[in-house]
């Protein structure tokens, strides 16, 4: 799942992440590498946390959306990739029926990328869940 972060700096300070689509959502690093590292592990465990309350995941907004904010005023804008597969989760075992020739797709596509049958689908599902909003 990709989000808008904007990263702001004081003189003497440490670089400041802050996550517009993930209110609360904030961390930070001595060099931009440590604080775009450190921002992924925060929307990993700010997105942990909403599950576990029972929350949807949010709809993230391109940066436009942000950029009248006075909060995110002189920030520099930039994204990262958060992979959800690194939200633990207890598995459930389901049963799907799919036409032969698109499990022959699937399977072929999760062979490519490394991943299992049931993780690839998980993978791509939650992609795409993340792209839209909940009608």
């Amino acid at each position: 799942m990709r989000f808008a972060i904007v990263v702001h700096k004081d003189e003497g300070s440490i670089y400041g992440v802050t996550v517009p689509d993930l209110p609360g959502c904030f961390s930070g690093g001595d060099t931009l590498d440590d604080a775009f590292l450190a921002v992924q592990e925060a929307i990993l465990l700010h997105l942990e946390g909403m599950l576990a309350d029972g929350e949807p995941l949010p709809q993230t907004k391109p940066i436009q959306a942000h950029t009248a904010n006075e909060d995110y005023r002189d920030g520099i804008w930039g994204f990262v990739d958060v992979d959800l597969a690194g939200i633990p989760d207890k598995a459930v075992r389901v049963n799907i029926t799919v036409p032969s020739r698109m499990l022959a797709t699937i399977d072929k596509w999760a062979n490519q990328e490394g991943e299992t049958r049931s993780g690839f689908l998980a993978k791509v599902a939650l992609e795409h869940i993340g792209t839209r909003a909940l009608e």
